[in-house]
């Protein structure tokens, strides 16, 4: 679904509570914010079988200019959370990154700072010793406890606000609250202005909650009549979100591909829906190589085999 200019303002309401109450009008019976998780669940899950896939070459042969992954709903210090930790370091040693996309839910149940040893620091200490930069977003668990701000103040999240934006190398990043409570009066112009004044031949936006999912919490119209006319006009590439604790890649819609990469930590059921290009409920994280024309995506398992690859192409100015 796609609005026209018009429409879209006229729903937003720019500078007014209207677009706070469309969105929790709009949400999913199943509210986003309301799943609570434990550790014994969490450490009960066992991965799906092992596939793979083979890797899809850069035709064109051009240089790389970034490397990152990705992952969310990762914190539980839950031995899910460790074997993906372990993996990303194994990934890292022989294709070295040095940033993280970290996409809420940071800690479990809810969100307690004082956990943030046991569920980040020592998970990720070998890719943390690297130098690896981790770029963190709130997540619903992660507003239970002061509404999350302990957390955007910590050094290790690299947060700059509850939203904000960031660029490395031709790839500008856009770092949303998605929450219900989010500051959405202030939050989406800003988003749109941000958009509108970056000049990077990439644009990627995170938030927490998913836009396009075939999995427990399905299709966010709120946010499809909300966020999704903007990546379109703007030429948002990538979409990176959690929440539904899976992975999954969509096919490209309106120009963005929707990437969903929750199986941090732990997984739930997942199918398939038309624009799905690969889904699967396993424990895994994304990598996300940037070149100059095209963006490869790998869902990276456990046992560090890519088990899904796909390209996203540059859109034509």
């Amino acid at each position: 679904m796609s609005l026209n200019r018009r429409q879209f303002l006229v729903l937003t309401g720019f500078g007014s509570l209207g677009l706070i109450a469309a969105i929790a009008k709009s949400l999913p019976l199943r509210t986003p914010w309301s799943t609570d998780v434990d550790r014994a669940e969490f450490d009960s899950l066992i991965p799906d079988s092992t596939t793979s896939a083979t890797p899809l070459s850069n035709s064109a042969e051009e240089e790389l200019l970034l490397r990152f992954v990705s992952v969310a709903d990762t914190g539980t210090g839950a031995t899910g959370q460790y074997a993906v930790a372990r993996a990303m370091a194994a990934y890292h040693q022989q294709n070295p990154y040095d940033l993280i996309i970290l996409a809420g839910d940071n800690i479990y149940n809810n969100g307690e700072i004082e956990k943030i040893d046991a569920v980040f620091e020592k998970p990720y200490q070998a890719l943390l010793q690297q130098g690896v930069k981790f770029h963190a977003c709130l997540g619903n668990h992660d507003i239970r406890t002061a509404n999350g701000d302990p957390q955007v103040r910590y050094p290790g999240f690299n947060m700059q606000g509850r939203y904000y934006t960031f660029r490395r190398e031709d790839v500008q990043f856009f770092a949303l609250d998605t929450n219900y409570n989010a500051d959405w009066q202030n939050q989406l112009p800003w988003l749109e202005q941000e958009l509108s004044r970056s000049d990077a031949p990439w644009k990627i936006v995170f938030g927490h909650h998913q836009i396009y999912s075939s999995g427990h919490y399905g299709v966010n119209r709120a946010f499809i009549q909300t966020l999704t006319p903007l990546f379109q006009q703007y030429q948002v590439s990538l979409y990176i979100n959690g929440h539904d604790h899976s992975y999954e890649r969509t096919q490209l819609i309106n120009g963005t591909t929707y990437l969903i990469c929750g199986a941090g930590a732990g997984t739930r059921p997942i199918g398939r829906s038309e624009w799905t290009a690969y889904s699967a409920a396993r424990l895994s994280f994304a990598a996300v190589e940037v070149y100059r024309n095209s963006i490869v995506i790998s869902g990276i398992g456990t046992d560090g085999q890519v088990f899904d690859q796909g390209i996203i192409k540059r859109q034509s100015v």
